[in-house]
This record gives C-alpha cells, structure tokens and sequence, in this order.
C-alpha cells in the first residue's frame, strides 16, 4: 500500500507541508511553473533551498503583490475578502474536479472554525486579503500535490503547536490560535517549550483533511523523503518531514475500542454487541473479567476501521452505561479469502475458502437444518456431501 507519513514534530504549516511534499518530487520545480500558470491572482510561489540544523529541504515563499503575509505595506489599503469571493477564486481555476472540491472543502472548514470561535455566521466573515490568499495557495498546491503523489494512505505524526501567545488582527492570542485549536479537534496535539505557533489554521485543515490517522510511523519501506523546512530559527530543527514509501500489502490497520461494565444485564450487552456489528464493526466480542471491590464484570470489546473508530465509540457510550471508552491502533495480518456459491441438494451454500482451508457459512447451514428439520451438524454433513 503506497503510504505516506507526516512527521509533525515540529508543527504543521501550511508552506511546510506544501514544501515537504514538493520535495518528494524528482522536479519540483516544474511543479511551481505549472503552479504560476493556474492564475490565482496577484498569487506567485517561490522556491529555494534551505537549511536547519544542517538538514538541507525546500522552503515555499507565497508572494502577493510582490510580498509574503507579515509583510506590511503602508502604501497599500487593507483590502478584504468574503467567503463567497474565496469560493469563486478557486472554482475558476483550472483544477482537476477532485482537487477544486478538496481544495474549497478545506477552506470551508477554515471559515467555519473561524466563524464558531468569534460567534458570526460564516457568510459575515472577512479575510484580510494575504492572508486568505496565501492559504488559498497552500491548499492548492497541497492538494495538486497530494493527486500527484496518489499515497492510498496518510498518517501523520501527533501535532507539536508550540506554547506562548501570537499575534494576529484580532490581537494577542494564545497558541495554538483558537481556529487552529477547533480544528484540531479529535487530532493528537501537544504543546512544548518552544514559544511560537507551530501549527497554523491552514496546517491543522490540511492534517484534519487528509491524515487517516496518527499516531508512530507505520511498517513501511521509505522510497523517497521531503523535508519543507521553515523560515524561523530555533532550538530545534524547524521541518516537516514527509516519508513516501509501500507499506505490506498485508497489513492493516484497525482500531480496537473498549470499556468495562458491571450494572448492564445480559440483554442490554447482548444488544449493545449486535448493533455495533449492525453499525459495521469488524467483530465485536465480550471478556469477563475482575473489577474493583471484587466485583465480576464484562469488557466490551469491538474491532472496526480507522475511519469508523469514533463513530462507533459513539455507539458504545449511547448503548452501554460506560462513562468512557479506551482506543487503541493495532497492526493484522490477513490471509486472502474468497466466497464461492455451492448448490446442494438441499439449496445453495456459500463456503468460505482461505488459508487452505473451506468452510460453510453458518447461517446458511442452519436455515437448511431448520427448514428440514435436521441438527446443525446433520445439516453440515449433507450439505458436504452435496
């Protein structure tokens, strides 16, 4: 599986990742000039080599009118732009449909935490002019990038957002900004002694966006590593880095989600259990177990897909008495499997063949066990025959 891994250990901005990942190309260069030729107005990317801590990378420069975001300009009036205006940029760009749809989907979700964090409708929100153009310009390339790239997966490392305040339009704010902080939401984050923001809104859109999970770098074999280094100086070395490589084709990656009870009765567990698989877990199974004051209770415990894990953790706090749950990542190893038809002279049956091995599907052997009366192993026999 052709995965990709965003080390984030120093933060996720939206230059970084766009630069890291241009690393990764064999000519990133070309990819600026075709970047130029989109026409975003007043819109131009620059790009150099750079340097921190002796790890060498690219550095992206998003220049408007001739200048990058923090660079004031007395000359010039404030100019500012809706939503609706951000919208209309990027639809008339000559972008892919897929990367236009990501690409306003993201800015969206930028606005929208914007929009909850001051109080106002989305629609009366607006942007000061460089800023809300050069994170048009990073999404854009993130996601031209990402279509390029074609990783079937992306991880991301937790979220270093650095400690200490920033300052932006509204003020002085503490990091991460809150817009940065509504939108990471559900994403592992932690602050460290650095004093600057480390993670920006465009960056934490982008993570929330693309990165299936996060968490440690997954099994997987590095073809090609892109650092997108920074423009700032400190203690450590100021980079994003992204790793490209395939990871075993039979490996995946699932969430196991758990809790504890000891005042459910059998009925209730028993129906939480059935409508986690009706809801699409994986498995779901219960473990009896030993609990304080000596007191017997039962774990549930349900197997599901990355993307799945927090809406069936839902499902388990809504139907069982648990105050909380506990998610945890594990890497299984699947045997190729396949499902064929069999016709017998008491109906079809689907058996399961994999590992060498072939099975009947229970509900099969039973509705023909029911239906003629018969046990479910006298059902199994005939039908093996068959």
């Amino acid at each position: 599986m052709r995965t990709l891994y965003l080390d984030c250990g120093m933060g996720a901005a939206g230059d970084m990742l766009t630069a890291a990942l241009l690393d990764l190309l064999p000519e990133p260069e070309s990819f600026v000039s075709e970047f130029n030729a989109l026409g975003i107005p007043d819109v131009k990317m620059e790009l150099e080599r750079g340097e921190t801590h002796g790890i060498q990378g690219l550095h992206v420069h998003i220049l408007i009118r001739g200048r990058e975001e923090g660079e004031e300009c007395s000359n010039e009036p404030h100019e500012r732009r809706c939503l609706l205006d951000i919208k209309q940029i990027i639809s008339s760009l000559p972008l892919s449909a897929n990367v236009c749809k990501t690409a306003l989907e993201i800015y969206s979700s930028i606005a929208n935490a914007e929009a909850k964090v001051h109080g106002r409708p989305v629609n009366e929100l607006h942007f000061h002019e460089l800023g809300a153009l050069d994170a048009v310009a990073d999404i854009v390339a993130a996601c031209m990038l990402i279509e390029r790239l074609a990783p079937e997966r992306i991880v991301a490392s937790p979220v270093n957002v650095g400690s200490g305040q920033v300052k932006c339009a509204h003020g002085i704010l503490p990091v991460p900004a809150p817009a940065t902080a509504e939108l990471l939401r559900g994403i592992p984050s932690y602050g460290s002694e650095i004093k600057a923001e480390l993670c920006t809104p465009t960056g934490a859109a982008l993570l929330s966006r693309f990165a299936s999970s996060f968490g440690s770098q997954p099994e997987m074999s590095v073809s090609d590593i892109g650092y997108g280094i920074g423009s700032r100086v400190f203690p450590a070395a100021n980079c994003v880095r992204a790793l490209l490589g395939e990871a075993p084709d039979s490996a995946d990656c699932v969430a196991e989600i758990s809790c504890n009870v000891d005042d459910m009765s059998g009925e209730a567990i028993g129906f939480a259990l059935e409508t986690l698989l009706d809801c699409g877990a994986l498995d779901a199974y219960t473990v009896p177990i030993g609990m304080k004051k000596s007191r017997p209770g039962v774990m549930l415990c349900c197997i599901s897909r990355l993307n799945d894990a927090d809406r069936l953790a839902a499902v388990i706090l809504r139907h069982t008495t648990s105050l909380g749950v506990r998610i945890s990542y594990a890497r299984r190893i699947l045997q190729e499997r396949s499902i064929e038809t069999v016709s017998t002279p008491l109906g079809d049956i689907r058996v399961k063949h994999a590992g060498g091995r072939s099975k009947p599907e229970y509900e099969d052997i039973a509705r023909i066990a029911r239906e003629n009366g018969m046990t479910l192993a006298e059902a199994a026999e005939l039908t093996a025959k068959g």
